[in-house]
């Protein structure tokens, strides 16, 4: 699956079965469902490339979860917890960057 075709499934009611957790918080995050988006970063305890500890600024996760819900500090703690500096892109540009991560991965 490609960027495209990930996107294009945001129209289907449920995620494809065969999404990694970390793409599936994206798919859950792009759908407006916060909480789900943050139990599947959750449940990665370290699958998709450290993402269930940050979904990580080119494969993270949680900080972005952050960053969107407006806590600065909490995304903060993630970022740093993955070894990155705190993202400066749009939320949308974020997302897009890690989705495509993420399935250049086999996601």
């Amino acid at each position: 699956m490609d960027l495209a075709a990930f996107r294009a499934s945001l129209a289907a009611p449920q995620p494809p079965p065969a999404l990694s957790l970390g793409l599936k918080a994206l798919w859950l995050d792009a759908r407006g469902d916060w909480d789900g988006a943050h139990d599947a970063a959750q449940a990665d305890e370290g699958g998709d490339g450290g993402l269930g500890p940050r979904l990580s600024a080119s494969q993270g996760r949680r900080p972005g979860l952050h960053r969107k819900e407006g806590d600065p500090g909490n995304a903060a703690y993630w970022y740093r917890r993955a070894g990155r500096p705190v993202c400066q892109t749009s939320l949308d540009d974020e997302w897009a960057a890690i989705a495509a991560a993420l399935l250049a991965r086999g996601g």
